[in-house]
């Protein structure tokens, strides 16, 4: 059974920074591809980034390029989201997801078949 279990949410103010982990237990973590996604009130899931079996691969939103990075740990099982200069745009809760297919469309929230229940972030103007 695929668990993934999020931490490391929290208040912060804007330009703050906070790391987020998502460690999975279940699968062979090394040979998927992983996501974090967020969804704000009233909106649809987004995409954030994303990050390749072997991390040489690394995708990112628009909206957070220059600013979150995705890393890996294989040996913790483990996938993070380093989120600096944070914005209130950035309050959502953030999810972590298992990819298994490999498309080109890391992007696509129905790419993803595991997810986490999510942790909350909060960026205070």
């Amino acid at each position: 059974q695929v668990q993934l279990v999020e931490s490391g949410g929290g208040l912060v103010q804007t330009g703050g920074s906070l790391r987020l982990s998502c460690a999975a237990s279940g699968l062979t973590f090394s040979r998927y591809r992983m996501g974090w996604f967020r969804q704000a009130p009233g909106k649809e899931r987004e995409f954030v980034a994303a990050i390749g079996w072997i991390s040489k691969t690394t995708y990112y939103a628009d909206s957070v390029k220059g600013r979150f990075t995705i890393a890996r740990d294989n040996a913790k099982n483990t996938v993070y989201l380093q989120m600096d200069s944070l914005k209130p745009e950035d309050t959502a809760v953030y999810y972590c997801a298992v990819d298994p297919y490999f498309s080109s469309r890391y992007y696509a929230h129905d790419e993803y078949d595991y997810w986490g229940q999510g942790t909350q972030v909060t960026v205070s103007s």
